[in-house]
């Protein structure tokens, strides 16, 4: 289903799209690409909405810096300086996050409007150029993001990307989850594939070493509550793969409602929302953001961002949803 949810100060239309499937109701906004709700049930068959969002699009409009269930790109998370070299260039970005750029800068593809096609009965597909020097990236990038309930209510979203010319993709949604649909999402429970993550100086930059995270607070590879203070990359066991396998679960025990993400990315980024504010608060939301990792671009060591001619852009990400 498809209506309009809002209309620009330029005159530009949002949409916004509604797929139903197995008891799992999602919608999605042309603006930003953004989950804007996931509507699921609990162990007693009540159904709630698991993901931050606004009911209008001034809530979007107004409150852009948390990012609320937008695509981003086109390069998530943060490149350190905002600068980046390719080929013996070296690029300027926008330091949105000063010192640095953050989620493809202050214009990312969070903030603008996609084309939307439907793709088959149960999906949506998003699509958009992003121009040669937009947010200072080289070269002209055709990108898509396919979101799909399947069979069983999982959520997938697959992205694709093409290029004229060297440049760096790196995709993600950046949806914050809270299982119980209201309150904090603290005492929600949290199990994740990976035995190393990526430290960071002040400025949330990986140092470039790969830690253990065995006797830390970073070891989630046993499943235990959520706390404050992670805006940290953590480096998924088995690397790029081409299909995607299972990498982290959320799980509420109060509503008994399950999340499971599976990826065919190298890296997650869990941000516990520790800035979140009015009409939210800080932990409201869970953020699993899949990734490549944090200044890839400047760590020739991380697995590569850079896209060529020639080359597809392919990830996929897949949200699925239970009880027990």
């Amino acid at each position: 289903m498809n209506e309009l949810f809002g209309t620009l100060s330029d005159g530009t239309p949002v949409h916004r799209w509604t797929l139903e499937r197995a008891g799992v109701r999602v919608r999605i906004l042309s603006y930003g690409g953004i989950v804007q709700s996931v509507e699921i049930p609990d162990r007693d068959g009540r159904t709630g909405n698991v993901v931050l969002g606004f009911a209008d699009l001034d809530g979007y409009l107004g409150h852009p810096e948390p990012f609320l269930g937008a695509l981003i790109g086109r390069y998530a998370n943060r490149i350190a300086g905002g600068r980046f070299p390719l080929d013996g260039v070296t690029y300027a970005l926008e330091p949105n996050n000063a010192p640095n750029s953050l989620h493809g800068g202050e214009r990312g593809f969070d903030k603008r409007v996609w084309e939307v096609t439907p793709a088959g009965e149960h999906g949506v597909r998003l699509s958009r150029v992003s121009a040669h020097g937009e947010e200072g990236f080289p070269g002209r990038v055709e990108v898509s993001a396919t979101y799909t309930l399947d069979s069983g209510g999982a959520l997938r979203i697959a992205y694709e990307a093409v290029t004229d010319a060297p440049t760096l993709v790196n995709l993600t949604n950046h949806s914050y989850w809270n299982l119980s649909g209201s309150g904090n999402a603290g005492g929600q429970e949290l199990r994740l594939a990976a035995a190393r993550f990526t430290p960071v100086d002040d400025d949330l930059i990986p140092t470039g070493v790969l830690e253990d995270v065995s006797g830390s607070r970073f070891d989630f590879r046993q499943a235990r509550k959520v706390s404050a203070g992670y805006d940290h990359n953590f480096v998924l066991d088995g690397g790029v793969t081409k299909d995607a396998r299972e990498v982290a679960e959320l799980y509420d025990p109060a509503s008994g409602r399950v999340l499971t993400v599976a990826t065919t990315e190298p890296g997650l980024q869990l941000y516990t929302a520790d800035h979140l504010s009015d009409p939210f608060a800080p932990g409201d939301g869970v953020a699993l953001e899949t990734q490549h990792f944090p200044d890839s671009p400047n760590r020739p060591d991380f697995p590569s961002t850079v896209l060529r001619p020639g080359e597809v852009f392919r990830s996929e990400t897949v949200y699925g949803f239970g009880v027990r």
